[in-house]
């Protein structure tokens, strides 16, 4: 069991369980909805990405100056209790026949803004709870999580969707949160409060969050690495859903089937990243699994009817375990490297540089998917992702050649 005996890291481990599945199930769920209920054009859909991804651009930074003075646990079951509320309304207004774009856009607003601060929140928990050592094992922990939520809600929400419809699927993710709310209202261990400053100043507190990121030769390369990832990742989700409806005539369970099958590289990646640290290092680990991304996001590109829609299999195979083996590194440098006082900035300055550029991102797929095609949009996202890796190659921690150690910087080889 190892990290699950620790009692309290338990009770946060279920509270993510449930509601990563949930929130996999509205990922997958809302697109098709606007799509197939509410006859939404790509650029429609790349919206409501957009909409959900927004308060990143708008409160990343100010989420992480304030989670650092505050005590975390309660902005995470006020910010699930709220979630269950807005997403508990589309199925409300679905049963009513008035469910719309327009609320579907709001929705997720909302939700986005109570997402900030929910990941600011939880990504800065951990080392309040564990010890240092703790922190790689739970991370992964965690990461599970969104891999078998991945694996089993891609599958289970296409079916779903067929069964009871799109709305009510969403419905489900509302009662997770629920369940999440209550799992992390019973961890006991009392968290201390974080030390204020005698003078707050949010400003200078987020130009320090930046200023050390952007300075930190570890940091630096991962955030500008992330940033290029997931403007292109954005645009490549925001145009998906719509390229397998329409222009490969697929049905929603037919997609979750394809999905749940590619996304059991995921469920390997949680297993292995451990491994793979300390077999590679984390810097050529880092490396290989940032290249994998692109190469995977490429090859998704290829997908087609018949036996070409194995592509799609294959690609979101390497994309889960590329992806989770990247976040487990990154999160764990994040969070040894980082000092306790800059935990919640450091956090949502590289979640800001990252996710703020998902609303970007979805705006462009929708630009590209209009006006050169789908599988033109799919082709750019795939080959962009793969550039973005050069931040990492070219940075000066960066193995230079396999029998050559990563160099150590602050306790952690990359």
């Amino acid at each position: 069991m190892g990290i699950l005996r620790h009692p309290d890291f338990r009770r946060l481990w279920l509270a993510d369980l449930l509601s990563q599945l949930g929130s996999r199930l509205t990922m997958f769920a809302v697109p098709l909805l606007a799509v197939l209920t509410l006859d939404a054009t790509t650029f429609q859909v790349s919206l409501l990405r957009t909409c959900e991804t927004a308060a990143w651009l708008l409160l990343g930074l100010f989420a992480g100056a304030w989670v650092d003075r505050v005590r975390c646990l309660p902005v995470l079951i006020a910010a699930d209790l709220g979630r269950a509320v807005l997403f508990g309304s589309i199925p409300v207004a679905a049963a009513f026949g008035v469910l719309s774009l327009p609320q579907l856009y709001v929705v997720l607003a909302l939700a986005g803004v109570l997402t900030v601060l929910f990941d600011v929140a939880h990504s800065t928990y951990p080392p309040r709870l564990l010890d240092a050592d703790q922190l790689l094992p739970g991370n992964a922990k965690l990461a599970a999580n969104h891999s078998v939520a991945a694996v089993i809600g891609s599958g289970a929400g296409g079916i779903l969707v067929q069964w009871i419809g799109a709305a009510v699927t969403i419905g489900l993710d509302a009662l997770s949160f629920v369940w999440s709310a209550v799992w992390l209202r019973s961890i006991r261990t009392p968290e201390a409060a974080p030390v204020k400053p005698e003078r707050p100043h949010l400003r200078s507190e987020i130009r320090d969050g930046l200023q050390y990121v952007f300075k930190h030769p570890l940091l630096r390369p991962i955030a500008l690495n992330q940033t290029t990832t997931m403007l292109f990742q954005s645009a490549n989700g925001a145009v998906i859903v719509v390229f397998l409806v329409r222009q490969l005539h697929l049905r929603p369970g037919t997609i979750g089937v394809l999905s749940m099958l590619g996304l059991l590289g995921a469920i390997v990646a949680s297993a292995v990243t451990e491994r793979l640290s300390t077999r590679l290092g984390d810097a050529r680990a880092l490396l290989l699994s940032t290249t994998g991304i692109g190469v995977a996001f490429v090859l998704q590109a290829l997908t087609d009817r018949g036996w070409r829609l194995g592509w799609y299999v294959l690609a979101t195979l390497l994309a889960g375990f590329c992806i989770i083996v990247a976040y487990i590194l990154g999160a764990s440098t994040r969070q040894r490297v980082c000092p306790p006082e800059l935990q919640g900035r450091v956090s949502a300055t590289m979640s800001f540089v990252s996710w703020g550029a998902a609303p970007l991102g979805s705006l462009l797929g929708g630009l590209l998917g209009t006006t050169l095609g789908l599988r033109p949009t799919l082709y750019v996202a795939g080959l962009a992702t793969l550039a973005g890796t050069l931040f990492l190659y070219f940075s000066p921690s960066a193995p230079s050649a396999p029998s050559r150690p990563p160099l150590p910087i602050s306790g952690v080889d990359l």
